[in-house]
């Protein structure tokens, strides 16, 4: 379709009915950008906008910083003030976990030395709701949040110890974010009992700094690694694609690097872009390849071919020129660049 606002014909998702370049130059695109995510919202049943309710509770597990009154739920979906208590906590999480054969399409299996352990397995632990409300989700089933997938911390430890095939875990969803509390918790005493066992996270990256930096170490510890899932650099084009704000990804990236990156040879952190068909484009991608780097050229990074999904499945597989364009991009700033769901372009 041609955006509403320049009458261009490039790519145009219909959801934000706008291009890039007006999302860019900040015209009258904030209209249909609220538009869209109101849609959305509204029929997942979520909050429109992270709730700041005037003597509410600080949630503060993300950037989000809602503040909830009695029964109010978080922008997530899933963190809520119950009877002046915010739940989940660390006791329990809501998420639906699963073995998965190593080596997995995990986005660091193309450097993590994890993946040539084969016979064993990856316990993928896929929580539900997230700090974001992207309109792209490749996982959009986080939404539908339900306490059938409830399950306490004992319960997850004791699954985990009694499974000798289990080689590392990774957190993602949605996004670990609401649940860092339980994850960081049943972490820490997974790999007390078994030091053989890697904790991997992938991430939008907007989580508390403290928690973030809890989880970073869980990971250094126990050979494990951490994906920032880095989405656009232009804040307009953040706020478009994601519904919220994506600075505290880039600041806590930058703290990992600056505090971690060099106590170990294999990377304990990595960033992956998915390039969303007329959104996230070679301009987007020099941008976030320069600040990483800026930080160190070696930390790994992967360029993600999109496939049609949720909100945006009116768009085509990522063409093969723009990841052309966009791997060039990137290799002109970073040593190791890699192109994962490949096989989207018989690659």
């Amino acid at each position: 379709m041609k955006c509403r606002i320049c009458k261009g014909d490039s790519y145009v998702s219909e959801i934000l009915q706008v291009c890039v370049d007006c999302i860019r130059n900040k015209s009258e695109s904030s209209y249909y950008v609220e538009n869209a995510h109101y849609k959305i919202r509204e029929k997942f049943n979520l909050p429109i906008n992270p709730p700041k309710s005037q003597g509410g509770i600080p949630c503060g597990l993300c950037s989000n910083e809602c503040q909830l009154i009695n029964k109010e739920v978080g922008y997530c979906g899933v963190r809520q003030n119950l009877n002046g208590r915010l739940i989940p906590n660390g006791e329990y999480g809501i998420l639906y976990k699963y073995l998965d054969p190593l080596p997995t399409n995990c986005c660091a299996s193309w450097f993590c030395s994890g993946s040539r352990e084969i016979g064993k397995f990856n316990l993928a632990v896929f929580f539900y709701g997230c700090n974001f409300n992207c309109i792209f989700c490749q996982n959009s089933s986080h939404k539908n949040i339900s306490y059938r997938f409830r399950i306490n911390s004992n319960e997850f430890i004791d699954y985990v110890l009694k499974n000798e095939r289990i080689s590392c875990i990774c957190y993602f969803g949605g996004s670990p974010e609401p649940h860092l509390p339980f994850a960081i918790n049943v972490s820490e005493k997974i790999i007390r009992e078994r030091s053989d066992i890697r904790i991997c996270w992938e991430w939008n990256g907007c989580g508390n700094e403290n928690l973030v930096r809890r989880a970073v170490e869980i990971s250094l510890l126990s050979g494990g690694n951490v994906k920032f899932d880095l989405k656009a650099f232009t804040p307009e084009l953040s706020i478009a694609l994601s519904g919220v704000s994506n600075e505290r990804a880039y600041e806590n990236f930058e703290m990992i690097v600056n505090e971690f990156y060099h106590k170990r040879e294999e990377p304990v952190i990595t960033a992956t872009t998915l390039l969303v068909p007329g959104y996230v484009d070679s301009i987007e991608i020099e941008k976030i390849a320069k600040f990483i780097s800026d930080l160190n050229s070696e930390i790994p990074y992967s360029l993600l071919v999109f496939h049609p999904s949720f909100y945006m499945s009116d768009l085509p597989i990522t063409p093969r020129r723009q990841v052309e364009e966009c791997y060039n991009t990137a290799k002109k700033y970073l040593k190791n660049v890699n192109i994962g769901n490949k096989h989207l372009l018989n690659l």
